[in-house]
């Protein structure tokens, strides 16, 4: 079993920024991926940024520029550096974890969220 902590997150005016992390502990062979997704109110969750081994990364169209996904190996933990902060970017952000066991076969974890809330 593996478990995700989430912390930051909280409430910023526009332009504003913030910093979450998430850890993973647990039974972990080797993780595939590690990112973060959104869900605001009213609308599905959504893809925000992904990294995954070998260093590759992925954005959404609407936080590219703005918002940074970096990772410590060593840690097992992901970063989301949020810069230029929007009131769209309020919502709920998870982390997400895919761990790579042997044989192939996959898992997927999430985190418990934190809101993120940005004021106009």
């Amino acid at each position: 079993q593996v478990q995700l902590v989430q912390s930051g997150g909280g409430l910023v005016q526009t332009g504003g920024s913030l910093r979450l992390s998430c850890a993973a502990s647990g039974s972990i062979f080797s993780i595939d991926a590690m990112g973060w997704y959104r869900q605001a109110v009213g609308k599905q969750r959504e893809l925000v940024a992904k990294t995954i081994s070998g260093g590759s990364t992925n954005y959404a169209d609407s936080v590219k520029g703005r918002f940074t996904i970096s990772r410590d190996n060593a840690e097992n933990t992901v970063y989301l550096q949020m810069n230029s902060l929007t009131p769209e970017d309020t919502a709920v952000y998870y982390c997400n974890v895919v761990v790579m066991v042997p044989a192939g076969r996959k898992y997927n974890y999430w985190g418990q969220g934190t809101q993120v809330t940005v004021s106009s």
